[in-house]
């Protein structure tokens, strides 16, 4: 379990030192809140309520797993507790938002997961591509501002994934 912690550690430095720059500021900057409440609830409330047909159905889908998801991730982080790396490391580079809940596991990354994971069941392997790396940009910036490790995105992406996928095989028709 210490060498999981080590590399967790290591991979977090790496991305909260050595990735720094000022491009990286702007872009991780504005990416990082399009897994946050008010972007991943209006858009998938919009869809749900305003779109038609298939773009309806998934609207539906993103919002029962973003909600689930959510749910999921505050029993995860009431239980585990794990202190911010911000709150716990030495010379951490912190976003201007700095959070008070818990770390594990990282809530941005879950929702952007719940949000796009019924998309990509829709779409060309092309969209499938963009709608994942999108999420994974939204989790590597929760790491470069020292919010997160990477092991809490992980989590995070696996609990809204996978609870997506559970909504769209419930809902499919």
């Amino acid at each position: 379990m210490q060498w999981i912690r080590r590399i967790d550690q290591t991979m977090f430095f790496w991305c909260n030192h050595r990735l720094s720059s000022r491009a990286l500021d702007r872009l991780f900057g504005w990416i990082t809140h399009l897994g946050g409440a008010l972007f991943t609830i209006l858009c998938a409330v919009s869809l749900a309520w305003f779109a038609e047909g298939e773009f309806g159905r998934i609207g539906l889908q993103s919002l029962i797993a973003l909600a689930v998801s959510h749910i999921v991730a505050v029993l995860i982080k009431r239980k585990v507790r794990r202190v911010r790396p911000f709150r716990k490391l030495e010379q951490v580079k912190v976003g201007k938002f700095p959070l008070k809940d818990y770390s594990f596991p990282s809530g941005h990354t879950t929702a952007i997961f719940a949000l796009v994971t019924p998309f990509m069941f829709a779409s060309s392997p092309a969209i499938m591509l963009a709608l994942m790396g999108l999420a994974l940009l939204v989790a590597i910036s929760r790491v470069y501002w020292g919010y997160h490790y990477p092991i809490d995105c992980v989590a995070g992406g696996m609990v809204g994934f996978l609870t997506a996928v559970l909504v769209v095989l419930f809902i499919h028709s």
